[in-house]
């Protein structure tokens, strides 16, 4: 089994910054593509950004030039470094993997999310 573990959520200014994180475990697994989605309050959940396993990138239009997504493949981490925050960034913001075994179909993991809020 694949578990994702988030941290680096929490309060913010505008203009503030934060940076997530999110390991994954699970031993005899591959971690192709790794990425961030959020749900804003009464907003369906969106992505935000994810990292291919060759480091390709792609953001939500929203926040491009303002978030960075990054990958650490020694240690399975993703991260999410946000800048320029605005109040319309408040949300849970979740990780994710789509995950491999012994040639079995990629599956997605998630993580358990977690909150990110911005001031005005």
């Amino acid at each position: 089994q694949v578990h994702l573990v988030e941290s680096g959520g929490g309060l913010v200014q505008a203009g503030g910054s934060l940076r997530l994180s999110c390991a994954a475990s699970g031993s005899t697994f591959t971690f192709n593509t790794m990425g961030w989605y959020r749900q804003l309050p009464g907003k369906q959940r969106e992505l935000v950004a994810l990292i291919m396993s060759g480091g390709t990138t792609n953001y939500a239009d929203s926040v491009k030039g303002r978030f960075t997504i990054s990958r650490d493949n020694a240690k399975n981490t993703v991260y999410l470094q946000m800048s320029g925050l605005k109040p319309e960034d408040t949300a849970v913001y979740s990780c994710y993997t789509d995950a491999t075994t012994w040639g079995a179909p990629v599956r997605r993991f998630w993580g358990q999310g977690t909150q990110v809020t911005v001031s005005s």
